[in-house]
């Protein structure tokens, strides 16, 4: 990972602020662009709000770009951004055994983020929030109990100003606004994400790629903490990793595994890099008139790393907690966020820790894992909660079937399965 920016933004943000009092008095201004501050933004213009919605200029988030049924039916994702539909994945133990994990009357949506996020962007701004090209960089509480942001546009040696009654940090796991607003809160735990955008290859070329199966490898020699990806996005297909370890280079690794697994003559059309946070902070706000949602406040699901239906539900909760704190005036209605989602999902995320903590951690427990995902009732179970985004509660006996095989794997009471790539 290329972290040499970090030093010249951190100079740029101690030039000297002034605010701007003169200027109008938003109900909100949210800090980040991508699903979560997106979500937020529109859902706040539509119930009447005044907001501005700041975000960067050019980034673009590495990412899978999987969204399950849900999440286009709860947000309304216009079918044109569904560039590939899924019809199952491959996991690949470190044996180079796997495991083809079917879905079963269902597909997982694919969308590129480059367009996934500026769609998203332009609803909320035709629901009439206003859109800032820039870079926050301070926060000055006003005596008036307002806050003043200090934005840098783009070419500009000098802070624009914005005041708003309540901030929305949805700048990622780095977040500016939570530094600035909360520096004694520690930082959740985080894995840096690395992908390159190539050019598809033909159906069944490049190591039998597929169209409309994701790739999942569980091999320490890409990443010893996480597993690696080829997420096809109809043309385009991303192909990444992640690690947790400081110091490995996430690029050797990606170059070793595309000439390993058959993807070096694919074309390259960008790259991309940003830590991917792992646990959702003990506290969202600051207790005053600041909420952080999404990446900054660490809602993106350990083990598996997904994070855009999570980053738009806690951009739609964040946006009603913010609504009835303008309302009533009262602080504590800034919690509701994230008492809402860790209600609805804190379960799923305690349970994928766990999952991710042990069966990651060596490659024994690796190929252990992957065979137990030849299990039909452990993929049945698993899609299911995924389409669904809850843990399934239908079929009490399957999830007793699942904690013995569990049991079984863990203890090597079963013998390994056969299938090996070749």
């Amino acid at each position: 990972m290329d972290m040499s920016q970090e030093p010249a933004v951190e100079a740029q943000r101690k030039v000297a602020f002034v605010p701007d009092l003169s200027g109008p008095l938003y109900d909100v201004v949210v800090i980040g662009g991508g699903p979560s501050g997106a979500t937020a933004a529109c859902d706040l213009a539509r119930d009447g709000r005044s907001v501005v919605l700041v975000d960067r200029a050019g980034r673009i988030k590495p990412c899978g770009g999987a969204i399950p049924p849900r999440c286009v039916r709860d947000f309304d994702v216009p079918d044109h951004l569904i560039v590939a539909r899924i019809g199952g994945a491959r996991m690949v133990a470190p044996s180079e055994r796997f495991v083809d994990m079917a879905i079963d009357g269902g597909y997982v949506g694919m969308v590129d983020r480059e367009d996934f996020d500026e769609f998203l962007r332009e609803r909320a701004r035709e629901n009439g929030a206003t859109r800032m090209t820039g870079l926050f960089e301070r926060l000055i509480r006003l005596e008036d109990g307002t806050v003043a942001l200090g934005i840098r546009e783009k070419g500009s040696d000098r802070l624009t100003s914005l005041r708003a009654r309540t901030v929305i940090g949805a700048d990622g796991a780095n977040s500016a606004v939570a530094r600035e607003a909360m520096p004694e809160m520690p930082r959740p735990p985080f894995v840096f994400a690395y992908h390159e955008i190539v050019r598809s290859p033909e159906q069944g070329a490049a190591a039998d790629f597929d169209s409309r199966r994701c790739d999942v490898y569980y091999q320490g020699r890409y990443s010893p903490d996480f597993y690696s990806w080829v997420f096809p996005h109809g043309d385009k297909t991303s192909i990444g990793t992640g690690t947790a370890q400081k110091g490995l280079s996430l690029r050797d690794a990606i170059q070793r595994f595309r000439e390993e697994q058959g993807y070096a003559g694919c074309e390259t059309i960008r790259k991309e890099g940003a830590p991917i946070p792992l646990k959702p902070m003990k506290r969202w706000d600051d207790g005053k008139n600041v909420l952080l949602i999404g990446d900054a406040c660490g809602v993106v699901a350990p083990a598996s790393g997904e994070g855009i239906y999570y980053a738009m539900l806690c951009g739609r909760l964040g946006a009603n907690a913010v609504s009835l704190f303008l309302s009533s005036g009262q602080a504590s209605a800034l919690r509701t966020a994230r008492k809402q989602f860790m209600k609805a999902h804190g379960r799923v995320f305690f349970v994928l820790g766990l999952l991710q903590r042990f069966w990651y951690g060596t490659e024994k427990r690796r190929e252990q894992f992957v065979s137990m995902c030849a299990d039909k009732d452990v993929q049945k179970l698993t899609w299911d909660a995924y389409m669904n985004k809850e843990l399934v509660k239908r079929d009490p006996m399957a999830h007793l079937r699942v904690l013995w095989k569990d049991i079984a794997h863990l203890f090597e009471f079963v013998t390994p399965w056969r299938q090996k790539k070749t």
